[in-house]
């Protein structure tokens, strides 16, 4: 039998933990390629080696190029890659996680499928915002309100710690450069977010898809993750780099979220409450050492790989 050709994969349990990662990396007008285990990004100025295995996530704006054997190492080393649009704002594909373990998208199912468990999981997610308040027995219309208030009070306290004028969110899909500043900053703060979020919730094995809050779209459950972290990490930001724009507005926000999730330990915090909010507090690592497969039986789970045509019923 001949070998299978190309380089073997790395094992699983040999890769960093996505929580001991650098959050993102954010690549456009350039080209992409593979030097032995690290991504190369070269440009005008010249090119630069990236460990692939160091990087939780690595965003792919426009105007870049990337090569066969980069995305091999990058998908080997469980990097997520995001292709994402202009400035980083408009989402369009990632390529594949961490995990190879379906054990938390298996319980993420079961909860999402159930009202009742869904309910309690939403009610979770607001209270892990709400800070000390108890949501127990809200409706899904009471804990809507509870965060449009809270929302409206925090920009409007942001606004005046920074200074800057602040009327209300005004965002357009298909023209960026259309909103004042301030709007602009807080689009490119939450696609950053969204990015780290996305790689995280693809790394433990998750469906970006099945939201607990939000419903109907590809990413639902990265904006519900998402919204944990928003009002404390990417408005500071936003409305900070709004109130002292330099010449290139996005690639400050960028980097000033860059150095917020970092210093807010967002990766481990947010593997941590995805855990939490499956009902999985146990040992974060196993779903990244696990690389089996099982067969599905009502009896319970049994080995794949095994001929069974003498099993008795």
């Amino acid at each position: 039998m001949k070998p299978i050709p190309g380089t073997p994969p790395a094992q699983v349990g040999q890769l960093a933990r996505v929580t001991d990662r650098v959050t993102f990396l954010y690549v456009e007008h350039g080209i992409v390629h593979r030097d032995s285990n690290a991504i190369t990004v070269r440009d005008e100025r010249g090119t630069i080696h990236i460990p692939a295995a160091t990087v939780a996530s690595l965003l792919l704006g426009p105007g870049k190029t990337i090569s066969h054997q980069a995305m091999m190492l990058l998908a080997d080393s469980g990097t997520s890659s995001v292709w994402v649009g202009e400035e980083g704002v408009r989402y369009y594909a990632h390529g594949r996680g961490l995990s190879r373990s379906s054990r938390l998208l298996e319980a993420q199912a079961e909860l999402v499928t159930n009202r009742v468990s869904r309910l309690r999981v939403a009610r979770r997610m607001y209270e892990m915002r709400f800070a000390g308040e108890d949501t127990e027995g809200m409706t899904m219309q009471q804990l809507r309100g509870r965060e449009g208030a809270r929302v409206r009070r925090i920009y409007r306290e942001t606004a005046e710690e920074y200074g800057v004028t602040w009327s209300s969110r005004k965002y357009q899909p298909d023209d960026f450069s259309g909103g004042d500043d301030l709007n602009q900053a807080l689009s490119a703060a939450t696609s950053c977010l969204y990015g780290v979020v996305h790689a995280v919730v693809v790394a433990l094995g998750c469906s970006p898809g099945l939201g607990f809050v939000h419903t109907g779209h590809d990413r639902s459950f990265v904006y519900d993750v998402a919204d944990l972290y928003k009002m404390e990490m990417a408005v500071p930001v936003a409305f900070g780099v709004a109130a002292n724009p330099g010449d290139d507005l996005p690639a400050e926000v960028r980097r000033a979220m860059r150095d917020a999730i970092h210093e807010g330990h967002l990766l481990t915090r947010c593997t941590r409450d995805i855990h939490a909010l499956l009902g999985s507090d146990g040992d974060h690592d196993e779903d990244f050492d696990v690389d089996v497969i099982h067969l599905w039986d009502y009896r319970g789970a049994l080995a794949a790989g095994t001929n069974y045509a003498e099993d008795v019923w």
